[in-house]
């Protein structure tokens, strides 16, 4: 099971910075992970200042 990134989510890149396999990139209007990259470790989540990354 993958991560969603939320309309929560103001740009900050800190996701981006903190994910290992490097499954998030910056989408049109908020960064967007790619479910196939994602192995669900859940870094992005604890790094994300605005709880805006859920389980999909």
């Amino acid at each position: 099971m993958a991560y969603v990134i939320t309309d929560e989510c103001v740009s900050c890149g800190t996701c981006e910075e903190e994910c290992p396999n490097e499954a998030i990139s910056q989408g049109d209007d908020k960064y967007v992970i790619d479910a196939e990259a994602c192995v669900d470790c859940g870094t992005c989540v604890d790094s994300c200042p605005n709880d805006a990354i859920v389980e999909e």
